[in-house]
């Protein structure tokens, strides 16, 4: 009788644990998602344009059957207009990857420009406790924004799949950090109960 309580005692610890294990498990196939990613940054690149287009794509087609369920709605054609938008935005990203990845590229370029003219113009301005960090903000996004221009579109076949792959990367060693984690927390709570 006290075996079977001590066990089911365990059993949430158990299930806590192996959770984390999964979180730490599916960190690492994140990460090497991204390192792979990191290596064949082109294919990265078409990858997420490809995938970003059949998102938008079956994002359009599900708006537009809710939008044909809501018909008697007040939203009803301003839900078709955000669908049929969605669908062809998708059908576009999907036919034409590399110009949308030029695209976005050129995006992501201005918005770095911006980004780092704005902060360092407050950094410069507010002279805050942040001062530095905000400068040296300011300076990298404005650096990042003019090596993205200076080689585009020939950067945008590498900027969004390192980007991309950048993300996974590091969100997979978030994840992993957290599984590991987890998982000493789990067994030194495990260990204290059987103590």
């Amino acid at each position: 009788m006290s075996g079977r309580s001590r066990s089911s005692r365990r059993s949430p610890t158990a299930r806590l644990g192996r959770s984390f294990g999964l979180l730490a498990v599916l960190g690492v196939i994140l990460v090497l998602a991204g390192i792979v990613g990191l290596i064949y940054v082109g294919v990265a690149t078409l990858t997420t344009m490809l995938l970003f287009g059949w998102l938008l794509l079956i994002g359009g087609l599900v708006g537009l059957a809710h939008a044909v369920q809501s018909r008697g709605s007040s939203y009803f054609w301003l839900a078709v207009i955000v669908a049929a938008l969605n669908i062809a935005a998708g059908v576009v990203v999907i036919r034409l990857p590399d110009a949308t990845a030029a695209a976005l590229t050129m995006f992501a370029a201005l918005l770095f420009l911006t980004g780092g003219l704005f902060r360092l113009a407050g950094a410069v301005v507010v002279r805050g406790a942040q001062f530095g960090w905000t400068l040296l903000q300011g300076v990298i996004g404005i650096l990042l924004g003019v090596l993205v221009l200076a080689n585009w579109p020939q950067s945008s076949l590498y900027v969004i799949g390192c980007f991309f792959s950048l993300a996974l990367l590091f969100d997979g060693l978030g994840l992993l950090a957290m599984g590991i984690g987890g998982r000493r927390v789990v067994g030194m709570v495990e260990d204290s109960r059987v103590a």
